[in-house]
């Protein structure tokens, strides 16, 4: 008896040893700001036989992907990558939220000494589990553009994270992570362009020789396929052309990395932040309904309102985005009810033109389904105690600071896709949500998902 259980117990330890040498000696996150699906199937004809043409027809391909949470930017999109959890819990609830304390903007990867940290992000990272279960072996960074994608990608326990300043336009990194800038780093100006970024996650990658040992490593890469803020004449034109730039630079990461590590010793994920920048639109000239809600003036109606139930005062004390802030001190000042002056808040807003609908910080917390994905993005601490939804096709204007959106409910279709690793080419349709990709890959290189995620895995046959 005792020779066939050793026997058994021999058998078991092959198989997971055989199972951990099949897991990837690198895992590059891809995470494309504003990436849509129509495009990438509008243009597909024109890209190389190496980049987006080759992940979607030689990967597992989630053709529906969203966000858990409502609503979201680039930096609570990548947080959410990177944690696979929601802003309720990882506390990115946007790429700047408003201080309850100063009622000043904070920008999500500033600590209160004003120095880039990943300190506001509450929950563990991919990365930061990876770094945990190598015992610090495992090479971990983050390279994007902008500061929020780069040090939001990498964690906490990163080995560095690297962007470019939008003021010098040079490669800087963050003494959070290391007190030495690495000399490949360079002090050269740069364009802030995909090629630019995948040119530094090469450099990164030979530098410091990822995927060179069978302890995973981790590459993070934000790369665009936005517009930006320039306005353009022909839209499709521009939109063909961001689009066979942003190809050629996946297709130039691809192959490198490939070339050196081999496809089956790496594991790539391609996926969109979800995001997509508005097209300046006039409805009026096109007879659709359409206006614009005034938040801060509304606000100062608010108080008129309030004041004349309540006494006077400053009760609407802060506007932000589409969310006002409630003086809490006052209301307490004042011995009144919190539930009461909400309700307040609410009636009159409901009868005001071009809102849609109108949550309360009770009623995200209290109710149900209906409103899970925009509780998923609240935090309380440091989200509004209302927030404004405008009726489609009208716009919101903060006149302070002059932020302004039009509401569309629909939202642009992007896709998930695993390539390499011996994963199986295939395509699914059935709609999934991003955060189901962080315990997916975390399955794929045998460690603990991040802390705070308990998302189901999808299904990659290797």
């Amino acid at each position: 008896m005792n020779r066939y259980l050793a026997i058994l117990i021999a058998a078991l330890t092959s198989a997971e040893m055989q199972a951990f040498q099949l897991a990837p000696r690198i895992v590059v996150n891809i995470t494309v700001d504003e990436l849509r699906s129509d495009y990438i199937e509008s243009f597909s004809p024109m890209f190389s036989s190496e980049g987006l043409r080759k992940l979607m027809e030689q990967g597992k391909v989630y053709e529906i992907a969203s966000y858990p949470s409502s609503p979201i930017d680039r930096a609570s999109a990548i947080a959410t990558l990177a944690t696979g959890a929601t802003p309720f819990y990882h506390g990115i609830v946007a790429e700047q939220w408003l201080d309850r304390q100063t009622l000043r903007p904070v920008y999500c990867v500033d600590d209160d000494k004003r120095q880039t940290t990943a300190n506001r992000l509450l929950t563990s990272t991919l990365g930061d589990e990876l770094k945990i279960s190598s015992q610090g072996k495992a090479i971990v960074y983050g390279v994007a553009a902008t500061r929020d994608a780069a040090i939001l990608s990498a964690g906490h326990a990163a080995d560095n994270a690297f962007w470019i300043d939008e003021r010098l336009h040079k490669w800087m990194s963050s003494p959070f992570y290391s007190n030495k800038r690495p000399a490949w780093l360079g002090n050269t100006t740069v364009e802030t362009n995909n090629q630019t970024v995948v040119e530094k996650a090469l450099d990164a990658f030979k530098a410091s020789a990822m995927g060179a040992d069978d302890v995973t490593d981790m590459l993070n890469v934000t790369l665009s396929a936005g517009i930006g803020n320039k306005e353009v004449s022909n839209l499709k034109v521009e939109m063909q052309n961001i689009y066979m730039q942003l190809d050629q630079s996946i297709a130039k990461l691809v192959s490198s990395i490939e070339q050196k590590v081999g496809k089956n010793r790496v594991l790539f994920v391609l996926t969109s932040t979800g995001t997509h920048s508005d097209e300046v639109i006039d409805y009026q000239q096109y007879r659709i309904p359409t206006g614009i809600f005034y938040i801060n003036r509304t606000a100062s109606l608010l108080n008129v309102y309030l004041s004349a139930i309540y006494g006077q005062g400053i009760y609407v004390e802060a506007c932000h985005k589409n969310q006002m802030f409630i003086n809490h001190k006052l209301i307490e000042q004042k011995r009144l009810s919190l539930h009461d002056v909400l309700l307040r808040c609410q009636e009159l807003l409901f009868q005001s033109a071009g809102v849609g609908d109108v949550y309360t910080s009770e009623r995200l917390l209290t109710s149900g389904k209906e409103v899970e994905k925009l509780r998923a993005g609240f935090k309380s601490t440091l989200s509004g105690d209302i927030i404004i939804e405008v009726a489609p096709g009208w716009k919101l204007y903060n006149e302070k600071s002059n932020e302004q959106y039009t509401s569309r409910l629909g939202v642009a279709s992007f896709p998930i896709v695993f390539y390499g690793s011996g994963i199986k080419p295939a395509r699914v349709t059935l709609p999934v949500t991003v955060d189901r990709i962080v315990p997916t890959v975390a399955k794929a290189i045998h460690i603990r998902a991040p802390n705070a995620c308990n998302s189901e895995t999808l299904d990659v046959e290797r």
